[in-house]
């Protein structure tokens, strides 16, 4: 769009001259508003580019370890989500279950904001529901419609991050629940992608 006719002419005008410039100014701007509105309503992982996302596990139930790319900019790459589904499978049963590819972008997250150089260390990833029903039986406190039956929720812990200063980070991110167990028998921090909330 040219600007050279919304620009008023130098020299002498009238009242009505400079009314009329200040409502092609306002026109303009009005203009430029309506455009940009579209932009600022995409989340800001929308404009991530092409930059790798990478993650890093170690499963403390099974030992197994995991270090891959899962997502390029907006794309995510089936073999890792498939891989990152074996991984976080049930170890109880070997059931599996899709990850929610936002779970693993707060990872990812969590990862930068706390500057680790581990792998997360995985508690529990997704839980069936037979596993689910029986920890409920046992008294260890799980919730009946857990996230983590949906492959939304995920225990972890950093060997060079304080617990807390993990439960911080996550809290900053607000991008879901996050459960702070800072205990001999668990120590660990849960997060999900369900609504905002803090336990």
């Amino acid at each position: 769009m040219s600007m050279g006719s919304s620009s008023p002419q130098r020299g002498g005008r009238g009242a009505s001259g400079t009314a009329a410039g200040h409502a092609r100014r306002r026109l303009v701007l009005g203009c430029c508003a309506a455009l940009a509105a579209p932009f600022v309503c995409v989340p800001r992982r929308a404009y991530a580019g092409e930059a790798p996302r990478t993650l890093r596990f170690e499963h403390t139930h099974t030992g197994e370890q995991l270090a891959l790319t899962y997502a390029v900019g907006g794309r995510y790459l089936d073999a890792a989500l498939e891989a990152i589904q074996h991984f976080l499978r049930d170890f109880r049963n070997g059931a599996t279950h899709a990850i929610d590819p936002a779970l693993l972008d707060q990872l990812h997250r969590l990862a930068a904001l706390t500057a680790t150089r581990e792998p997360f260390e995985v508690i529990s990833g997704y839980r069936s529901p037979a596993t689910n029903e029986m920890l409920r039986r046992e008294g260890h406190g799980v919730a009946s419609h857990s996230l983590h039956l949906e492959g939304r929720a995920i225990d972890i812990r950093l060997a060079d991050v304080k617990l807390a200063d993990l439960r911080d980070a996550a809290l900053s991110l607000r991008a879901g629940g996050v459960g702070y167990y800072p205990s001999a028998d668990s120590d660990f921090v849960h997060i999900d992608t369900g609504r905002t909330r803090f336990w």
